[in-house]
């Protein structure tokens, strides 16, 4: 069976950092986390479908994405026996609504893409992510981290002198593009966003925040540092022409999930396609494409850490209201 693929408050600076280093931690020391219970459900009553759809938020060009996840969906086919279909919305929001809609069986989210998800719907379950190796502003391990860039050569040298510039976040759904900068770095500032900076605007993604500032579209942005390795690797920046303003916490990479309610071999041979990667010779090209060793198991709790912030963001935007 053969993949199918298309054409085409805020919290205490000391409390965040705490559970963001034990969470990275942990996955580090053991390279697997427990599996949050799945919910049980009776085998009549469990989703067996004909076809699989796969799906991820919007990363690079589309593609280039499709092509390099076709040794997975290839042998998701081969595990699952079933045919594999690939989908590539335009936002991080429509691939949550086609998970909430069953239009989506597995998919590659955000950190708080996920969240969000998962609170609406629990049957939205976690089940790995990457470990990455080390890059040239990414740090070895399953954990990330939001850093402002700036260009190099620029007047904006500093935090400081950003005062009323023009600032790039990514998405609305974005971990390190929107949430953190929103929750965190206003920490820092003692300031929203949208008061210290003159301007405010939404890119589309990583990595065209990365050659805005490049380009002297946008002051300074927020990237994720294994996106902007992403540029670097196509020859469209480097390390050198930029300036390092401000680095976040590590946080968990990103997390792959699966609707629980499908039958749980499938969600077994699911897993496996992922987890046993590694021991694939046809799935070096792929782990060395993404610049990962090997998938790691993940659970719900790994993503307590956003949780925490989203309950931060949500409170301060709260009180702005009130």
């Amino acid at each position: 069976m053969k993949s199918v693929i298309p054409r085409p408050y805020a919290l205490p600076r000391k409390l965040v950092r705490v559970m963001s280093g034990v969470a990275c931690a942990i996955v580090l020391a053991l390279g697997w986390t427990s599996v949050s219970t799945n919910v049980a459900y009776a085998a009549a009553t469990c989703e067996n479908p004909k076809a699989l759809t796969f799906a991820m938020a919007p990363a690079e060009e589309t593609i280039a994405e499709l092509n390099l996840y076709k040794p997975v969906t290839d042998r998701m086919a081969k595990l699952t026996g079933k045919k594999i279909q690939f989908f590539m919305p335009t936002s991080y929001a429509a691939v949550v609504e086609a998970l909430l809609g069953g239009f989506v069986d597995v998919a590659l989210l955000g950190p708080y893409t996920y969240v969000i998800a998962n609170s609406k719907d629990p049957k939205i379950e976690v089940f790995a992510t990457y470990a990455k190796l080390r890059g040239h502003m990414q740090e070895e391990g399953p954990c990330y981290r939001a850093v402002m860039i700036s260009k190099k050569g620029s007047k904006f040298t500093s935090i400081e002198s950003l005062k009323g510039s023009t600032i790039g976040l990514t998405d609305p759904g974005s971990t390190s593009g929107n949430l953190l900068p929103r929750v965190v770095f206003s920490e820092v500032i003692k300031s929203d966003l949208e008061k210290f900076f003159g301007r405010v605007v939404y890119t589309g993604g990583h990595e065209l925040s990365t050659v805005a500032v490049l380009e002297g579209r946008v002051d300074a942005a927020f990237v994720a540092s294994h996106r902007f390795d992403n540029v670097v690797n196509k020859g469209e920046a480097k390390l050198a022409a930029v300036n390092i303003l401000w680095k976040s916490d590590p946080i968990p990479q990103d997390p792959f999930v699966y609707r629980n309610t499908l039958c749980k071999d499938i969600r077994d041979k699911i897993e496996e396609t992922f987890l046993g990667l590694k021991d694939q010779p046809e799935a070096k090209k792929f782990l060395e494409n993404v610049k990962s060793r090997t998938f790691v198991r993940m659970s719900s709790k790994d993503y307590d850490i956003i949780r925490a912030l989203k309950k931060a963001k949500d409170e301060k935007k709260k009180k702005k209201k009130n």
